[in-house]
């Protein structure tokens, strides 16, 4: 099952930076990252996890991470990039399901 993940994905990133400056990028979506493991009366709710999470400047790949049981609900993330040119950044929160959701943002150098 493919699709689109039901939370919303959040990123916030400075509009404007120098160049060579380090930015700080904050994503955030909201998803309930239930395990399967916890005991609702007599059955465990479906494992419901996002799996992976990619940041891409003008569509490379700078950062990737393969997330497991022990990420909260709603996850927050930092990651901080240095830049030398104006980019788009995107950042896309892939479940097990192979549902996805992406934000998109840009910062403009000069």
């Amino acid at each position: 099952m493919s699709g689109t993940l039901p939370g919303t994905p959040r990123l916030r990133i400075p509009a404007r930076a120098r160049p060579g400056e380090v930015i700080e990028l904050r994503m955030l979506i909201d998803h309930p990252m239930e395990t399967g493991l916890r005991q609702d009366g007599s059955t465990a709710p479906p494992r419901d996890l996002i799996e992976r999470l990619e940041v891409r400047r003008d569509g490379a790949l700078v950062f990737a991470a393969d997330l497991r049981n022990g990420s909260s609900p709603n996850p927050f993330h930092v990651v901080f990039l240095r830049l030398e040119r104006s980019a788009e950044i995107s950042v896309t929160w892939t479940d097990a399901r192979g549902r996805s959701a992406r934000a998109v943002g840009k910062v403009q150098v000069s």
